[in-house]
């Protein structure tokens, strides 16, 4: 077994650093016997075309992963959005911050879900036009302004609005360069977005954004769980489970390595 395969078994070079070394030994050896036994392959998003990471090839006796992997938390039968924020989401500390910033600026319940959420997509889906995914995975759960902030503040928050207190973002230019400008339908999006009644909702999650990066700052999901529970319905069957135009999305993070 390589190195970057088995550290990625065990969750990642962070928690390989908490290990002691009887308990890296034992991760060690799982790993091994679930390599023997199955094989785990990368999803083929943004491949790289055989540039760099490539999949293994499947040997005689092995057979594909299906199902629960087991490196991550297995979820329930049927999991909610506070199960997924435990075991695939991660109680991420910007979106937290974000969430807390918004209670204290005095926001209306749905918004500070929509801070909460706006970046749901970046941890546990897919990055690009995170708001856009993002947008779709909670639409059929929260209120229609909820799911359009949230999509909109994507284009949104590359557009400076002085007026309101939303000056470009200084980590953009560290992030992206100078001369960085985004791609065109980011400027007609937010020319939309800015035109259209629910604006500020969206715009607040930009201005609750960029300031929720504090590494002294502790928040605790619970504080939450009231507003979730008032502003956002589980489904009966559980996420992924329910039919919903979405579904195919929380069963993809709910068994992310599927092969088909």
């Amino acid at each position: 077994m390589d190195r970057r395969t088995f550290i990625a078994s065990v969750g990642g070079a962070a928690a390989l650093a908490t290990m002691d070394a009887n308990q890296k030994a034992d991760a060690l050896e799982h790993a091994m016997g679930q390599e023997l036994e199955k094989v785990i392959m990368k999803p083929p998003i943004a491949t790289t075309y055989g540039k760099s990471y490539q999949n293994p090839r499947r040997k005689d006796n092995q057979v594909y992963h299906m199902g629960h992997d087991d490196r991550l938390p297995k979820m329930s039968e049927k999991p909610t959005l506070l199960e997924y924020f435990d075991k695939r989401i991660g109680h991420s500390s910007h979106l937290l911050q974000s969430a807390r910033l918004a209670r204290i600026n005095g926001l209306p319940e749905p918004i500070i879900l929509a801070c909460l959420l706006h970046d749901i997509s970046n941890g546990a889906f897919i990055k690009t036009d995170h708001g856009y995914y993002g947008s779709q995975l909670v639409a059929p759960y929260v209120d229609e302004e909820v799911s359009w902030a949230i999509k909109y503040h994507q284009s949104l928050r590359f557009i400076p609005d002085e007026d309101i207190g939303y000056p470009y973002p200084e980590a953009y230019i560290r992030y992206f360069g100078e001369d960085f400008k985004p791609e065109p339908y980011i400027y007609r999006h937010a020319e939309y977005a800015r035109n259209h009644k629910w604006y500020m909702s969206a715009r607040q999650i930009c201005i609750n954004d960029v300031y929720s990066f504090d590494p002294n700052v502790q928040v605790d999901l619970e504080d939450f769980h009231d507003i979730i529970g008032r502003n956002w319905s589980d489904p009966e069957e559980g996420l992924g489970f329910d039919n919903s135009p979405c579904a195919h999305m929380w069963r993809t993070m709910n068994h992310p390595n599927n092969f088909l």
